[in-house]
């Protein structure tokens, strides 16, 4: 029996949406129970609320009934006063615990958040790890990267320093940002409203994606436009295009992939490889 077999995920999907809805109360014995239920299984690790494609190529899969927990979650709660060591905190979600247990490394005052999940060998500098998000294996969360509420994050990732992955909990149906096994984003760079990065991906140092940026392949002979999703092994830098408006022509900002990583190479020599070939600033 796997993990996520052994909780009661119908009846708590069926009070969570009752619960969300306001057609059962706040103070509902089950309902409490469901949603603390819920945020301590995705505190574990069984329970994601955004699931890998089943088969390669396939859509990952938004769980909002798991938003909804967590939004929930927040109303049932008050700020209460945390302590680490000398330093004071005033919030309704406590950190993470047991991190020597979970084979994770932590460097002061970087902070995962209850709820969220980090798997073994991730190392968290000064930086912050929202409720839902989930961090792979062996991926680095470099200086004062952030990665928002319900992020996913896949396997030996670098999040290099202040890189921001942002979050989403509504609406809850909303795709929350996926960075994919092996991709490599630059400092600085900001990925936010749902983006899927490609895994073996390397974002290039200030690189901007939202929901409305228009991605540009410019490897052809013509340029390829495209927005929400940056392909596997894509080599991508800051670049502009120019837009007419009343007051005259200007550059908009865009993303432009440049290159491919080589398959024939391992993650590391392939990020050499980039930077040498391409000048992609990280």
């Amino acid at each position: 029996m796997s993990a996520i077999e052994t909780y009661p995920v119908e009846r708590w999907q069926k009070a969570i949406a009752e619960g969300f809805a306001g057609t059962r109360a706040l103070d509902d014995a089950s309902l409490r129970g469901a949603v603390e239920g819920a945020v301590a299984a995705l505190d574990a690790g069984d329970l994601r609320v955004c699931s890998p494609p089943a088969s390669a190529g396939g859509p990952w899969q938004t769980h909002a009934w798991l938003k909804q927990a967590i939004l929930l979650y927040f109303r049932m709660h008050v700020s209460t006063p945390l302590h680490a060591g000398d330093i004071e905190y005033f919030d309704k979600v406590p950190p993470k615990r047991n991190l020597e247990t979970a084979g994770v490394r932590v460097v002061p005052p970087g902070v995962a958040r209850y709820g969220s999940f980090l798997e073994r060998n991730v190392i968290l500098m000064p930086g912050f790890v929202n409720i839902g998000a989930r961090v792979g294996e062996g991926t680095m969360v470099d200086t004062w990267a952030t990665v928002g509420s319900c992020a996913q994050v896949g396997k030996r990732v670098h999040l290099s320093g202040g890189v921001g992955i942002g979050g989403v909990l509504e609406p809850p149906q909303a795709q929350p940002v996926i960075i994919e096994d092996d991709a490599f984003i630059g400092s600085r760079a900001i990925v936010v409203e749902g983006l899927r990065v490609g895994s073996g991906a390397v974002l290039g140092a200030g690189v901007v994606l939202t929901a409305s940026t228009v991605i540009v392949d410019v490897t052809g002979a013509k340029p390829v436009e495209s927005k929400g999703f940056v392909p596997p092994n894509s080599v991508v830098i800051p670049g502009y295009r120019p837009k007419a408006f009343p007051a005259g022509k200007y550059g908009v900002p865009c993303a432009l992939v440049i290159g491919q990583r080589k398959a024939s190479t391992d993650t590391k020599t392939s990020l050499n490889d980039a930077l040498r070939e391409f000048g992609v600033a990280v």
